[in-house]
């Protein structure tokens, strides 16, 4: 698959301004590590290889243990590997992203509620749809993965 267009190049200050939306998401308070695997949950349920690649390698680089970044997806299934914040975090991030199917119901809210305060609820939904917008970014310019590039 070839890039059909180089978005970077050709809307500059579009990309600084998701740029400048990621810079006060990772100022929130929020932990990055909690941001990153918010970032890889979004990107794996939107399939979108360049973001997945970049963001296992983000948490790698930050330490996160491989078993951690193997079952994210199946993270409900996953015991005590994810903590109490992280498990609300991967809720939110899920029914947001999918927000067309699920109309985030009141009861995901409240949820969320009972480990996030509402300033942490809305820099995470702000965080959850940046990553969005890369996602649909990366996926509609065929954005190619670092490890593509790689073979």
């Amino acid at each position: 698959m070839s890039k059909r267009l180089d978005y970077n190049r050709i809307a500059p200050a579009g990309v600084q301004a998701l740029g400048a939306v990621y810079g006060y998401v990772m100022q929130s308070g929020l932990p990055a590590a909690l941001i990153d695997l918010v970032f890889l949950r979004v990107s794996q349920i939107n399939n979108c290889a360049f973001c997945l690649d970049m963001h296992t390698r983000d948490l790698l680089k930050k330490g996160q243990p491989i078993e951690k970044l193997a079952l994210l997806q199946a993270w409900p299934e996953a015991g005590n590997l994810f903590d109490a914040r992280e498990r609300a975090a991967l809720a939110w991030a899920e029914t947001v992203t999918r927000v067309a199917e699920t109309g985030v119901p009141d009861d995901a809210y409240q949820a969320v509620r009972t480990v996030f305060e509402e300033r942490e609820i809305v820099d995470m939904t702000i965080a959850i749809g940046l990553m969005n917008a890369y996602n649909r970014m990366a996926i509609s310019f065929r954005n190619t993965p670092q490890a593509a590039l790689a073979n």
